[in-house]
């Protein structure tokens, strides 16, 4: 097998992927003609409409810019549920086993859906996906900055009554937070990640993304959370990087993403790199497919870089074991599933031992 099949074919783990920024453009194309949405006339100028070109590169705003027309056509159930599945389609034929979606489904609601129905829809898709694929998943959902804590809360115990340690099927593993960091302190968000976790659900957050290392110690000690979304920040803080050691918080790093919204400056080495040499955790992931014009596959072909193909691998089997799907026991066993939350353990910040 050549090498570049090697890295599409290895299995792997996929823990941050956003619903609305990985669906195909083809997926897209064909349901705004359908509801004759379409605004512009071809396939490949809508393509440059959904991914971030070379010129709008180096900001997060340019980034999230690009979420617009997607949400057009996932306010209505069939829309959401057929994308689900397509973007799991996709992903496994990239090689990926476990993958958990993230999706907020408050801004699904615009056209009439319940949040609940905006939560099925994606849940309908991985079911049916799922089995046909040969993949496990699992669904986190976001709570969005800038609603405010109040809807934060609302969306953590929505979570829960679909949390897949309740039910037979896949079901809603996680709980996180995303959006615009610089306005909205972690400390806001503390009785909606209680809440989460009080449910059972695993517990994550963008952090570190567009702001310094003192906002991803803000989101450790005020939300508990065990997995943090990029993070990028962290790296210049030795004792913060000891502290995602020690209590094996995993960083869920998207190179692509970083590159392209200036997380990480263009040239410069991923930080990626550094959490792996310090003993942080960590996950390749994706972000956005279809903002990033990614998948996996090229994700995890970027690490040949400075990993080998036998540390990559070791990567991606070392990160399943920080998924929050719960892994059900064999028939028969009696033994009850524990939910899969991991939380930080507390400690003032400056004490690392």
């Amino acid at each position: 097998m050549a090498r570049r099949d090697r890295f599409r074919g290895m299995r792997k783990t996929e823990l941050h992927q956003h619903l609305d920024g990985s669906i195909p453009p083809r997926t897209i194309w064909a349901m705004m003609r359908r509801h004759a949405l379409n605004p512009v006339p071809t396939l490949h100028e809508m393509q440059r409409l959904l991914s971030i070109q070379p010129g709008e590169e180096g900001t997060l705003l340019a980034y999230l810019d690009k979420f617009h027309y997607p949400m057009w056509i996932t306010q209505f159930y069939e829309n959401i549920q057929a994308v689900t599945e397509a973007i799991v389609a996709d992903a496994a034929r990239n090689g990926v086993r476990t993958l958990e979606l993230r999706y907020s489904p408050i801004i699904h609601t615009f056209a009439g859906l319940t949040l609940r129905q905006a939560i099925r829809a994606v849940l309908t898709g991985m079911n049916r996906a799922s089995s046909r694929h040969g993949i496990e998943c699992g669904l986190i959902l976001i709570a969005m900055r800038q609603h405010g804590p109040h809807i934060a809360k609302i969306v953590a115990r929505q979570a829960i009554s679909e949390a897949q340690h309740l039910h037979e099927r896949i079901g809603v593993i996680g709980f996180d937070i995303a959006g615009p960091e610089r306005s909205t302190p972690p400390r806001l968000f503390r009785e909606a990640y209680e809440v989460a976790s009080k449910g059972g659900l695993g517990l994550t957050a963008h952090s570190g993304e567009e702001v310094g290392a003192e906002v991803v110690w803000q989101t450790i000690e005020d939300l508990g959370v065990s997995r943090i979304g990029h993070a990028c920040s962290a790296v210049k803080d030795p004792v913060l990087m000891h502290r995602l050691a020690r209590d094996k918080i995993l960083v869920e790093c998207c190179p692509s993403s970083n590159y392209q919204t200036g997380a990480v400056r263009r040239g410069d080495r991923h930080p990626i790199v550094d959490f792996v040499e310090k003993g942080v955790p960590v996950a390749i992931c994706t972000d956005n497919t279809t903002v990033s014009g990614t998948d996996q596959a090229r994700e995890t072909r970027l690490l040949k870089r400075w990993f080998s193909l036998s540390d990559i691998v070791k990567i991606h089997s070392q990160a399943r074991q920080y998924s929050y799907i719960v892994r059900r026991p064999a028939p028969g066993t009696g033994v009850p599933p524990a939910p899969p939350v991991r939380r930080a353990r507390r400690s003032r910040r400056g004490s690392p031992s």
